[in-house]
């Protein structure tokens, strides 16, 4: 067969006229006689198997990160192509590069560090940290972005990269990482005559000495902490080794193949054997950690669960004065309980759509003090406006250590609500099925901030898309367990219909 470069026209052997590539591919499915004969044929196909290749590994570039399994949707190759992309992008004169402890992410580091320093970047290599200690390097020495190796609560196969910019403000799709993935696709990223250099720094020190600032005169305590042998195995006895506290360790062992568990607390299964070390030990507190330890829950003293927007809802309490007037963000999944109780405290309750990038900018422009996510992410005015689940645990420790009561008896008030949980429907077209949700519900009062939101006056809903998959997800809440259920019946009728 003879390839015409510039019309994508292809002759079959024996034939005096040309084909379009599509008639090609039709003729070689349905296994055409001269297929056989054809030179190139093989060629063809490679050339048609390595672009579908390729634009598989471009669906590691997520809503808020990369990442994908190691090593085929993500491997050193690609990791060297994205780090000269970054540094493309960021244009800025030094980089910092940080990695957790899975089996690839050594390997990921040292190729993407050699991408940036490709483009006459200098990089500066963190070594073994957790996300938000990338996060703070960035605050703390003014350099132009750090890119983090890491997938966070992701199962041991897969491996991925946060990036963020000056001020550790983050890069996600539409703040930076889409650009990055048209800079790589494009080859645009252009090598320099000098390669920038690459030098340690060990950010623990200063990183220490910036957690210790948050806490308050604590007073002798057992604790329970279940690192899933993640990052918090390395830095949370750095951190707070020499407090009053009597830890009692959960798989400190850092090992990136995650042999105990999952290390994702969000998941109920993954902490059961926390709630029940908490108990058996008559401990105080309880606390788990995801792989990349900016993530976080806590385990109440009976080994219950706190509900993320519930550690909000205290840990803004503790943090506002009247005189202050400061703003609060939330999640618009959060319990009502959260702005009715940053408003008692004298703040001012701000909600926002679910993401930790549109957390972080609307805390950046309304200069707010704190931010909670449903998720377990917690953000700080005080700490570049980042998440730091170490800041949150020191912040419990202030609030058990300024009160002579358990942590159940502490949380109890703010459990006046009966709330679903988050819901996960598969559905056909997402976009329509909210369309008919606001149809059904055209009574209540509806908002479009992320997904729907409909409030009556004792229960409400938020119903919103997966940024990843054809599902919507239902969060429910109402005054009585019975009323929740009643309603949770009503809107699920309408979403499975």
């Amino acid at each position: 067969m003879v390839r015409d470069e510039h019309a994508e026209l292809f002759q079959c052997p024996g034939e005096r006229y040309q084909i379009h590539r599509s008639v090609c591919q039709g003729r070689q499915k349905r296994n055409y006689a001269k297929c056989a004969q054809c030179a190139t044929k093989q060629a063809l196909l490679e050339t048609e198997s390595k672009a579908k290749a390729e634009k598989q590994k471009m669906g590691i570039f997520k809503a808020y990160d990369i990442r994908g399994t190691y090593p085929d949707q993500l491997d050193e190759t690609m990791a060297r192509r994205i780090g000269a992309a970054t540094a493309q992008f960021l244009r800025g004169r030094e980089i910092a590069v940080g990695r957790d402890m899975r089996p690839s992410s050594e390997s990921l580091a040292a190729a993407l560090i050699e991408g940036v320093a490709s483009t006459g970047t200098n990089v500066i290599d963190l070594g073994l940290i957790g996300t938000e200690m990338s996060y703070f390097a960035v605050g703390h020495y003014g350099y132009a972005g750090a890119i983090m190796t890491t997938a966070s609560h992701n199962p041991a196969k897969y491996n991925g990269f946060k990036l963020s910019r000056e001020n550790a403000m983050p890069i996600g799709g539409e703040t930076g990482l889409a650009n990055i993935q048209t800079i790589l696709e494009s080859g645009l990223a252009i090598a320099a005559e000098r390669k920038g250099t690459v030098s340690r720094q060990d950010v623990y020190p200063s990183y220490k000495e910036h957690i210790l600032r948050f806490l308050k005169n604590i007073k002798p305590l057992r604790v329970v902490v279940d690192a899933g042998n993640g990052m918090a195995g390395k830095i949370f006895p750095f951190l707070f080794g020499q407090l009053p506290l009597e830890v009692v360790p959960l798989y400190f062992e850092l090992d990136g193949r995650f042999p105990n568990h999952e290390a994702n607390p969000l998941k109920a299964e993954n902490l059961r054997e926390l709630q029940a070390k908490v108990v058996s030990s008559s401990a105080h507190l309880g606390v788990a950690f995801d792989g990349d330890s900016d993530r976080c829950v806590f385990v109440e003293e009976t080994g219950r669960t706190i509900s993320a927007d519930l550690v909000t809802a205290l840990i803004a309490r503790s943090l506002l004065t009247p005189s202050e007037r400061a703003v609060v963000v939330y999640d618009l999944r959060s319990s009502h309980v959260v702005p009715e109780e940053i408003s008692r405290a004298g703040g001012i309750p701000c909600q926002e759509r679910v993401g930790h990038s549109f957390m972080k900018a609307t805390m950046r422009k309304r200069k707010a003090i704190f931010g909670g996510e449903l998720a377990g992410h917690y953000y700080y005015r005080d700490n570049y406006f980042a998440d730091s689940a170490m800041i949150t645990f020191a912040l419990m420790l202030n609030i058990l250590s300024a009160q002579e009561k358990p942590l159940s008896e502490i949380i109890a008030p703010l459990r006046r609500y009966f709330s679903t949980g988050e819901i996960n429907f598969e559905v056909a077209d997402p976009d329509a099925k909210i369309r008919e949700i606001a149809k059904r519900f055209a009574k209540g009062r509806i908002h479009y901030l992320d997904g729907i939101t409909v409030e009556f006056d004792e229960w409400w809903f938020n119903c919103r898309k997966s940024n990843t998959e054809p599902l919507l997800r239902l969060n429910l809440e109402a005054h009585s367990p019975q009323m929740m259920e009643k309603a949770r019946q009503e809107v699920e009728a309408v979403i499975q219909a």
